[in-house]
């Protein structure tokens, strides 16, 4: 059986990938599903960067504004909701376009990768949180060395989110995520992905596009968005209020620290980010790049594209 056609425009932060798929999209009779794991929930459209109606032209789009930000949304919940709206586009004769910089969800939904079976915030996680806050990470990580070795060579000591999550799965279901994640490797993809990416041919120059774009999110009102989340309520600890440009900005709330000092952190987190995107997509060979001199020419961006699709049999 043939496998379904979708594109995927890829990047780091700030190269301009919803102009380029809103683009793509209109040319090819598509429809644009966001693979961002913090554009999915309400109220963080500044900080996300998440399209405004202006630059979606007219092209709709998924997986946008769709979680409260006092949830906290798992890779797992995140791509069987992005799956669905593969397939609701692709029913009805359209091309999917996925668009965004989170990687492992989007290379999740390209695979029909099931994540590792367990509860993911039950009773099991609540009693290796107690014992993470009792006695600290390395008595967990010397557990996971026992159980799982894989996964402990894989996973950086810092990494408690993923290193909690691999107990988990082994407490609750007897079986490593490293079992799990071999057996899922071996499945044929579940769609036939086609990859543009943008990125910048100078490093020089994606750091002056962070720059820039995090001083016009601070101008278009990014510390009142931050402060509008915690007066609804949204606790620090939910995923949303972790996102970079958030947690910063959270300090200049309690009067910790001045604007400026917080929105410099949010740049140079920013930066860090784009390079961890970099060096997971470079593991892709498969990625058609587009590389932008310091001005970014979209016309000559979506000619070139547009001929290299053709070239693939999207018409």
């Amino acid at each position: 059986m043939q496998q379904p056609t979708i594109l995927c425009v890829v990047g780091p932060t700030a190269c301009g990938k919803t102009a380029l798929a809103v683009a793509l999209a209109k040319r090819f009779r598509g429809e644009v599903v966001s693979v961002d794991s913090m554009q999915i929930y309400r109220g963080l459209s500044i900080g996300t960067a998440a399209p405004t109606p202006e630059e979606m032209e007219g092209v709709p789009h998924h997986m946008v504004g769709v979680a409260d930000p006092a949830e906290s949304w798992s890779a797992a919940r995140f791509t069987a909701a992005a799956d669905r709206c593969v397939q609701d586009i692709l029913r009805r004769g359209l091309l999917p376009v996925l668009a965004g910089g989170t990687g492992l969800y989007l290379d999740a939904i390209i695979a029909g990768r099931a994540f590792a079976p367990g509860s993911q915030g039950g009773a099991v996680r609540a009693q290796l949180e107690r014992e993470r806050r009792e006695g600290g990470m390395e008595p967990l990580l010397n557990q996971l060395r026992q159980v799982d070795p894989e996964s402990a060579r894989r996973l950086h000591p810092a990494d408690e989110k993923r290193i909690l999550r691999a107990l988990e799965v082994y407490r609750e279901t007897g079986r490593t995520i490293s079992e799990h994640n071999r057996e899922t490797r071996v499945l044929p993809k579940k769609y036939r992905p086609l990859y543009i990416g943008l990125a910048y041919r100078d490093r020089s120059d994606l750091r002056a596009a962070i720059d820039q774009r995090v001083d016009r999110m601070v101008a278009s009102g990014l510390l009142e968005e931050v402060r509008s989340l915690a007066e609804r309520g949204v606790p620090e600890s939910a995923t949303a209020m972790q996102a970079i440009g958030y947690k910063e900005l959270v300090g200049v709330l309690r009067g910790e620290r001045s604007l400026e000092e917080a929105a410099e952190e949010v740049k140079l987190r920013s930066r860090q980010y784009a390079k961890r995107q970099l060096t997971w997509l470079r593991r892709n060979e498969k990625i058609f790049w587009i590389l932008w001199e310091k001005n970014r020419d979209f016309a000559r961006a979506l000619q070139i594209a547009t001929d290299f699709l053709h070239g693939q049999g999207l018409q």
